[in-house]
């Protein structure tokens, strides 16, 4: 079997120019709609907003490689990079070092792409980790770099790399078309295209020991956020993991051929998705703003605590709804304390109750915020 990088024509990669022209008039209408909706924020709630995806794009980005960080860690660490004031406490390499990377992407979106970036991201994703000899380098080792699985005894080779000594070649190159494409360079490619190809291209170079999934989808993000004109992270991540199976199945099957039209077409419908998803998450937090300032002073320190833990579940919601049990563990509150709590936020538009008795669950109530 070839890989793409062995073909004589590589990396003249292929695709249908006319073929997602619909989905980029629709990826550039779904922006405009994002950065007009944000707007109505104001500059601490879209603060809020910046942080909280970067800070899923993070933790989703980890969690595809199979590395679970701590939300709190990576959003104090998040913080902290961004110049603001924080509790100081102690956040693990693992999480200050993505979320440095994801600040930097942020502050960095419309500047070129550098090797000297690219070496700053890989350091900073690598932070903490001694089992890499090449940390903020390519890697150079002699031996062939390959995704593998099943067992040792018996490896089943998903993909093999161009070998090392090829890898700052393949770079330059690759840094070149990144820049050369840009939205504002003499021949600017579609946003979807670009971010597909881009993606693809520098998986299959691999340059890294360690940490190209996460860089290669740092620069999908960069390639997206240049197309908008607006350092709005799209948590391309979050789909990629809730289709991480088909997400690696789709990358092994494009990295056998030059004719890219299949990846392309799977990869534009996860941005799609993924801005949906981040409209989503706007209209959430939107919701949240709007449903706290309504209940402003009509709560206590309990019925608080427990609503701002609901939120922080995101927009997939606290898993199975809010039961009693729940909310005295999260509050301390002894159980008639909880019933009388519950029951108050159900009465002021703050909860829906669904199920009796031991089965009862609690909702947020943002329906009609939201609409």
């Amino acid at each position: 079997m070839k890989w793409n990088w062995q073909h004589s024509d590589w990396p003249e990669f292929i695709w249908d120019k006319e073929a997602l022209s619909g989905r980029a008039s629709q990826f550039l209408e779904q922006a405009g709609l994002l950065v007009g909706v944000s707007q109505h924020f104001c500059r601490q709630d879209r603060l809020e907003l910046t942080i909280e995806l970067m800070s899923m794009e993070a933790l989703d980005s980890s969690s595809i490689e199979g590395e679970v960080l701590d939300r709190k860690s990576v959003q104090s660490s998040i913080q902290k990079a961004l110049g603001l004031n924080v509790d100081p406490q102690h956040n693990r390499p693992a999480e200050s070092g993505m979320a440095e990377m994801m600040v930097d992407l942020f502050q960095s979106t419309e500047q070129p792409l550098t090797h000297e970036q690219l070496h700053s991201w890989h350091a900073m994703v690598m932070k903490g980790r001694r089992d890499i000899d090449q940390v903020g380098d390519y890697r150079i080792d002699n031996g062939p770099m390959q995704i593998v699985s099943g067992a040792i005894y018996d490896p089943k080779v998903h993909y093999e790399a161009p070998p090392s000594h090829r890898v700052p070649k393949e770079m330059d190159a690759f840094i070149s078309w990144f820049n050369q494409t840009s939205p504002n360079s003499e021949t600017p490619l579609n946003p979807l295209v670009r971010s597909g190809i881009a993606h693809l291209w520098f998986e299959s170079i691999h340059p890294f020991e360690d940490g190209n999934g996460r860089i290669g989808r740092a620069l999908a993000e960069k390639v997206l956020a240049q197309g908008r004109n607006k350092p709005v992270i799209t948590s391309l991540a979050s789909v990629l993991l809730r289709h991480r199976k088909d997400y690696y199945n789709a990358l092994q099957q494009a990295s056998q051929s030059l004719n890219i039209d299949t990846w392309l077409g799977w990869f534009a419908d996860c941005i799609l998705e993924a801005q949906t998803r981040s409209h989503q998450y706007i209209e959430f937090l939107f919701a949240k703003v709007h449903l706290l300032d309504r209940l402003r002073g009509q709560m206590n320190a309990r019925q608080e605590k427990a609503l701002l833990r609901m939120f922080a579940e995101g927009i997939d919601g606290f898993k199975g709804g809010l039961s009693a049990k729940n909310y005295m563990a999260i509050t301390g509150a002894p159980s008639a304390t909880t019933t009388r709590d519950l029951g108050d936020l159900v009465k002021k538009g703050a909860l829906i109750r669904q199920g009796e008795r031991k089965s009862t669950r609690y909702y947020l109530n943002l329906a009609d915020i939201r609409h």
